[in-house]
């Protein structure tokens, strides 16, 4: 692949880069296996694109730098952005006032996933700084994983709604905590200067939010919500606001998720997402996936690490299905459920590898230890983490589309909480 990208260079016209066509040559076959995938085998297109990627970052492809940045970063920012920020306008605030246990469960979830992961790389003797940043990222559920894997199989129902909800949540909690403490180094640093700098991060993202939010309503009030016109507006906007925010001090995710969650509480009415947004939205997620499990398979793939990151990936696992099931009573969930919402979060993606190189550029000291277990992680649960997902709503009988090599589950279906 380096040879040929060498080739090229010497003879392409100065408008023509090497790296734009291969790039473009890898989407256009992940493209093709992500829909005979979905078509021959039921599981999600995600298995694919991600397949895809894997290979090309396993045989040499120099199209990412690590830690990201440049077009890289900005491309998975953008991607994880949409996401995002579809993922929070699916979140009504009133909802929690009626069922207040969903946060209850969320935040649970959550402490139970940092600390089961914690506990666990402590005992192999890593530094708590490391520790820390990894529980960070194990915290994270992937709702773009999620939401692919409910579309291409039509999935719905309470354990489709609770698992987009409570993923949705620890990313929140993930963005906000992982971006205030990657320049934090200090373990041991008092109270004040540990919230610092997550009221920090948290306020200015939450003003941007609050900027785009109002831009993005009061368009709403003169435009038609069915317009390509509306739905090119909201992606200008929401580029705008990533870039504006991480300029600033705050996270790009986390603006995207919080303008989300904030139009959803001003413009609550359904609003549909036009064609044309859906096929771009369609294209940055494909892109993401691949760049995520190309990152990730050029890993400096070590025994040791690797077989920290398994041991990571069950405890994480674990930590997840106990505490939503422990959560379950009074949140409107029966403990079958419960469980079925704890495999359906077991994907990570672009999230955690974005927290991830946040804090392998912040701490150049831990980026190589850091590397070599989260990079592992992320890449088995992506691929895998589809496949749990899908098997899981399929069993709590939510799939209209089931995976072939998976039987419902006879149980009705509950009332959504």
């Amino acid at each position: 692949m380096n040879e040929f990208l060498a080739f090229w260079s010497e003879g392409a016209a100065p408008t023509v880069g090497s790296a734009t066509v291969a790039w473009s040559l890898l989407l256009a076959v992940a493209a093709v296996v992500g829909y005979l995938v979905r078509r021959y085998t039921g599981l999600p297109k995600v298995a694919g694109y991600s397949v895809v990627g894997a290979i090309a970052g396993f045989f040499g492809f120099t199209g990412v730098v690590w830690p990201l940045q440049g077009n890289g970063l900005f491309l998975l920012e953008l991607g994880v952005a949409v996401v995002l920020f579809e993922a929070g306008a699916r979140i009504s605030l009133r909802w929690f006032r009626h069922n207040p246990m969903v946060l209850v469960q969320s935040l649970l979830e959550s402490a139970a996933t940092f600390a089961g992961v914690y506990w666990l790389l402590s005992s192999f003797g890593l530094e708590p700084s490391l520790s820390r940043n990894l529980a960070i990222v194990s915290m994270v559920a992937s709702p773009a994983v999620l939401t692919r894997v409910v579309m291409d199989s039509r999935a719905s129902g309470p354990v489709t709604e609770r698992a987009l909800t409570l993923s949705t949540l620890n990313t929140l909690y993930a963005l906000t905590l992982g971006t205030a403490m990657a320049g934090l180094d200090t373990p041991h640093a008092d109270w004040l200067a540990t919230m610092y700098p997550i009221v920090r991060v948290f306020g200015m993202s939450i003003m941007v939010a609050a900027i785009a939010t109002f831009a993005m309503r009061s368009a709403l009030r003169v435009m038609s919500p069915t317009s390509e016109n509306t739905s090119m507006l909201l992606l200008a906007l929401i580029a705008a606001g990533a870039a504006s925010a991480a300029s600033l001090g705050g996270s790009a995710a986390l603006a995207a998720l919080l303008t989300g969650m904030l139009l959803k509480q001003l413009h609550p009415r359904p609003w549909i997402w036009p064609r044309q947004l859906g096929t771009a939205g369609a294209m940055l997620t494909m892109l993401m996936f691949v760049l995520v499990s190309t990152a990730a398979a050029q890993a400096p793939w070590q025994h040791a690490a690797v077989i920290i990151a398994l041991a990571l990936v069950v405890v994480r696992a674990a930590a997840k299905i106990v505490a939503v099931s422990l959560a379950s009573f009074g949140s409107g969930l029966k403990p079958q459920q419960a469980l079925w919402v704890g495999c359906a979060m077991s994907p990570m993606s672009s999230v955690a590898l974005l927290l991830t190189s946040v804090f392998a550029t912040a701490s150049p000291a831990l980026a190589m230890q850091l590397t070599a277990i989260a990079l592992p992680a992320i890449l088995l649960m992506e691929v895998l983490g589809g496949f749990v997902a899908t098997v899981a709503l399929t069993r709590a009988g939510e799939a209209a589309q089931p995976w072939i090599g998976v039987t419902p589950s006879n149980s009705k279906r509950g009332e959504l909480a």
